[in-house]
């Protein structure tokens, strides 16, 4: 077994990234559809991928044969292709939302987390990065709490969801909803999951932990 940073670099290079990501679209949808309605699937899309002037069909093939509501689909990107060509990931992207698949700008936050995305590009979501979550335990100046707010309000404002990556015990998670986040993931939820856990794990959530803790379930599906 090897961990993504392992080979998701050299199956870029070689161009061997889209029909993995592709394969893992399909299998995500595949999944997804025997999950109750109200739950969506996250699938991670490489930036190779993203250009890939196949990618809208593949989405296309890959609801189909799955029969999965477009709107229980969001694909998550990183600004890195945004930068690259901006106008060809617009027009991707508003490919996608046509379909009706929701668009996730991850690890926001980092990198050059450039205001004009918010603006320029039709997302529906905001990731914010786990660096700022780890950093809310030893944040004694509140400058991790303090960009997470900003961040919250900003895209509350712009009419787009948040979720905060990287929750891994209670007091961030309490962190977090002191501040108005209300869709979290990480291992504080639990660890990944076979498929086949998938159903009974939603309905043990709903039954015991769920009933007095909001949450979102996003399955990610990573190259």
């Amino acid at each position: 077994m090897l961990a993504p940073n392992k080979f998701i670099a050299i199956a870029e290079e070689t161009g061997m990234i889209v029909p993995i990501g592709a394969w893992a679209m399909r299998h995500a949808c595949i999944e997804a559809q025997k999950w109750p309605e109200h739950t969506i699937v996250a699938v991670n899309l490489s930036a190779v991928q993203f250009a890939s002037r196949d990618l809208i069909d593949e989405v296309k093939g890959a609801l189909s044969g799955a029969r999965l509501p477009p709107e229980r689909l969001e694909l998550e990107i990183t600004e890195s292709y945004l930068i690259k060509d901006s106008s060809g990931a617009r027009d991707t992207m508003n490919s996608l939302r046509a379909l009706g698949v929701r668009v996730a700008l991850d690890d926001f936050g980092t990198g050059y987390s450039s205001l004009a995305y918010l603006r320029s590009f039709p997302l529906d979501k905001l990731k914010i990065d786990r660096a700022f979550t780890h950093a809310l335990e030893h944040d004694e100046q509140d400058e991790a709490g303090a960009i997470v707010r900003a961040i919250i309000q900003l895209a509350t404002a712009l009419k787009l969801r948040i979720t905060v990556e990287g929750v891994e015990t209670a007091s961030q998670l309490e962190a977090l909803r002191a501040m108005g986040c209300g869709e979290m993931q990480g291992y504080y939820f639990a660890r990944p999951i076979p498929p086949e856990k998938i159903s009974a794990f939603l309905e043990d959530w709903r039954a015991g932990r769920g009933a007095t803790l909001e949450h979102t379930m996003a399955a990610r599906t990573s190259h």
